[in-house]
Order: C-alpha cells, then sequence, then structure tokens
C-alpha cells in the first residue's frame, strides 16, 4: 500500500509514507522538506551575497521577514483559483476558517508564495535602502533550491503528478493508497485519479496501480538544472536582476510543458486555461523581452565608453 515503483526504471521504493508520529502528533515529511528547504536556501544566499561583497546578515533578517509572508501568499493563491472548494453554500464559518487555514491538508501553491516574496523584497530593499535588482539576483539561486527540495514533499504526499504515461519514467501507486476499498468509479468520481488512469490500471503483485507522470520529479530537475545554469553563469552577468530575470525566464518555460501534464492544475474560473501555465508563459515572455532591452542597453554602453 506505501510502496511507490518506477517499473520501466526498475525501482521499487518500500513503505514510503507521508510522516510518522511523536506521542501521537502526526509530522508530515512535507513540512520538514518544507522547513529544510528555507534552512539550505539560506546557506547558499549567505554565502552568494558573501561572494558579491554584501553584507549575509542582512539576508538573515529578510529570512525572518520571508517566511511567513511567503506560506501565506502560496495559500491565498491555492485558495483564490480553488474557491468553490473552500466557500460552499451551507457550510459552516468556523468549518470554513478550519480549512482555510489547515495547510496540513495541503493546498499551497509555489506562484503564490513567489509573488508574496517579490513584494517582501520590494518593500525590505526600500526599508534597508539596499538594491532590489541584486538582492533579487542573490536570493534567486535560493529560491530554486527551495522549489527543487520541496517538490520532494509532492513525492511522499503522492500529489502533483500527472496523466497516465507508460513512459520511462512512469511511476506506479496502488489505488489502495488514496482510498482502500473504494471503487474506481468512486475515485474518478472524486477527482481523485482521471478516467484515463483509470481505463489504464495495472496489476502488480495482486494490487490495482495507477501509472502516471512524475510530475514533480521532471520539475525538481528542471529546477536543478537552471540553478546549474545560473551558478555557472552568474560570474559572467552583464547587470544586477539578470540572474533573476533568467531565473523567471527558465523555471517559466519548464512550467509551461510540466503544468501541462498535471492533472492537479489551478484553472482560471469559467475558463479551461490553467493559472499557473498561463502566468509561466507571461513570465517567459516578459522576462524575454526585459533581458533583450537590457542587453541591447548594455552593449550600447560599452559602445559608447569605447567610443569616448
Amino acid at each position: 500500500m506505501f510502496d511507490i515503483r518506477f517499473p520501466n526504471l526498475g525501482i521499487v521504493l518500500k513503505n514510503i509514507k507521508d510522516g510518522f508520529s511523536i506521542f501521537g502528533f502526526e509530522i508530515k515529511f512535507y513540512g520538514i522538506i518544507i522547513a529544510l528547504g528555507f534552512f539550505v536556501a539560506y546557506i547558499l544566499v549567505a554565502k552568494e551575497a558573501k561572494r558579491t561583497g554584501q553584507n549575509d546578515e542582512l539576508y538573515l533578517d529578510y529570512a525572518l521577514w520571508l517566511i511567513i509572508p511567503s506560506i501565506i501568499g502560496a495559500r491565498i493563491y491555492y485558495i483564490i483559483f480553488s474557491w468553490k472548494d473552500y466557500f460552499r453554500a451551507g457550510k459552516g464559518f468556523k468549518e470554513t476558517l478550519i480549512d482555510v487555514i489547515n495547510i496540513r491538508g495541503g493546498g499551497l501553491a509555489i506562484y503564490g508564495g513567489v509573488i508574496a516574496g517579490i513584494i517582501v523584497t520590494v518593500i525590505f530593499a526600500k526599508k534597508k535602502n539596499v538594491k532590489f535588482a541584486l538582492m533579487a539576483d542573490t536570493i534567486c539561486m535560493g529560491l530554486l533550491i527551495g522549489q527543487i527540495m520541496g517538490r520532494w514533499g509532492n513525492f511522499f504526499n503522492r500529489e502533483a503528478f500527472g496523466e497516465y504515461t507508460d513512459s520511462l519514467f512512469a511511476m506506479c501507486i496502488p489505488l489502495d493508497y488514496f482510498n482502500a476499498g473504494s471503487s474506481l468509479n468512486g475515485l474518478v468520481n472524486a477527482g481523485v485519479i482521471t478516467q484515463k488512469m483509470a481505463e489504464n490500471v495495472v496489476s502488480i503483485d495482486g494490487m490495482s496501480w495507477i501509472s502516471v507522470h512524475p510530475t514533480f520529479l521532471y520539475e525538481s530537475m528542471w529546477n536543478l538544472a537552471l540553478l546549474i545554469f545560473i551558478m555557472v553563469y552568474r560570474k559572467h552577468k552583464k547587470f544586477d536582476g539578470e540572474l533573476f530575470l533568467l531565473y523567471l525566464w527558465g523555471y517559466g518555460l519548464g512550467r509551461v510543458w510540466i503544468e501541462g501534464l498535471r492533472t492537479d492544475s489551478l484553472f482560471v474560473p469559467g475558463l479551461n486555461i490553467r493559472v499557473s501555465q498561463l502566468l509561466a508563459a507571461v513570465c517567459v515572455l516578459a522576462a524575454s523581452v526585459i533581458l533583450v532591452k537590457k542587453r541591447i542597453d548594455y552593449v550600447k554602453t560599452i559602445e559608447d565608453s569605447a567610443s569616448s
């Protein structure tokens, strides 16, 4: 029931649970991973600050400013585009409030956290009288660390996966994990699995499994590649803010295609448009325009300096 398989890679992971209990209190691996992500991200950001001649202690203050707003932003973003799941006719105020603040039950959207983080960074930079663009370049690598690690929380929760596939990286999850004894139609109607998954259930060791795209893995690996690129390129950046723009462009580009594989996407109300896919495309377009303009301005500055 708690196994996860990657059959086409010959990988079987035994007894992978989503958390553990201490004195009756349940602790989720997702929360532990998010906390570790913040910690590792801060270490990387502090080292980058030192490398670029900034005050690394400034980023400790910034991290304290950032943690709560980014979680709230991620939650608000999710709720806005899942409104009907939280605010239903006949549902009491107390029950609604509990559902809204219960992040242990899931429901955090990365883009919401990023948007909140940008707002916090603008305010923080103004208050501390530091350059926003330089801060953005410094923290974007830490942000990628958080995203790389955070996606593995989705792995333990068996969430944020894609549609049915039998590709090389196909991930198999036993149906009993989601709800032991439920019928296929029941799981489809509840939105746990799709009709295509139900039509392609596989039998392994006498159990029924769904075979899906591990989109959490795709995004984690994409972000790792982007982080490596930015860390290699950072010594050659031409202007402050360039690394952050490259982050927006690279992350957005990956999110556009990965989001299209997912079955749990948030949609624009009344429209068949995936919110994160649309926002990612806007980020790619905006970052592309700004990068080109800044590059042209940089080349012009060099030429003017050479001719003077």
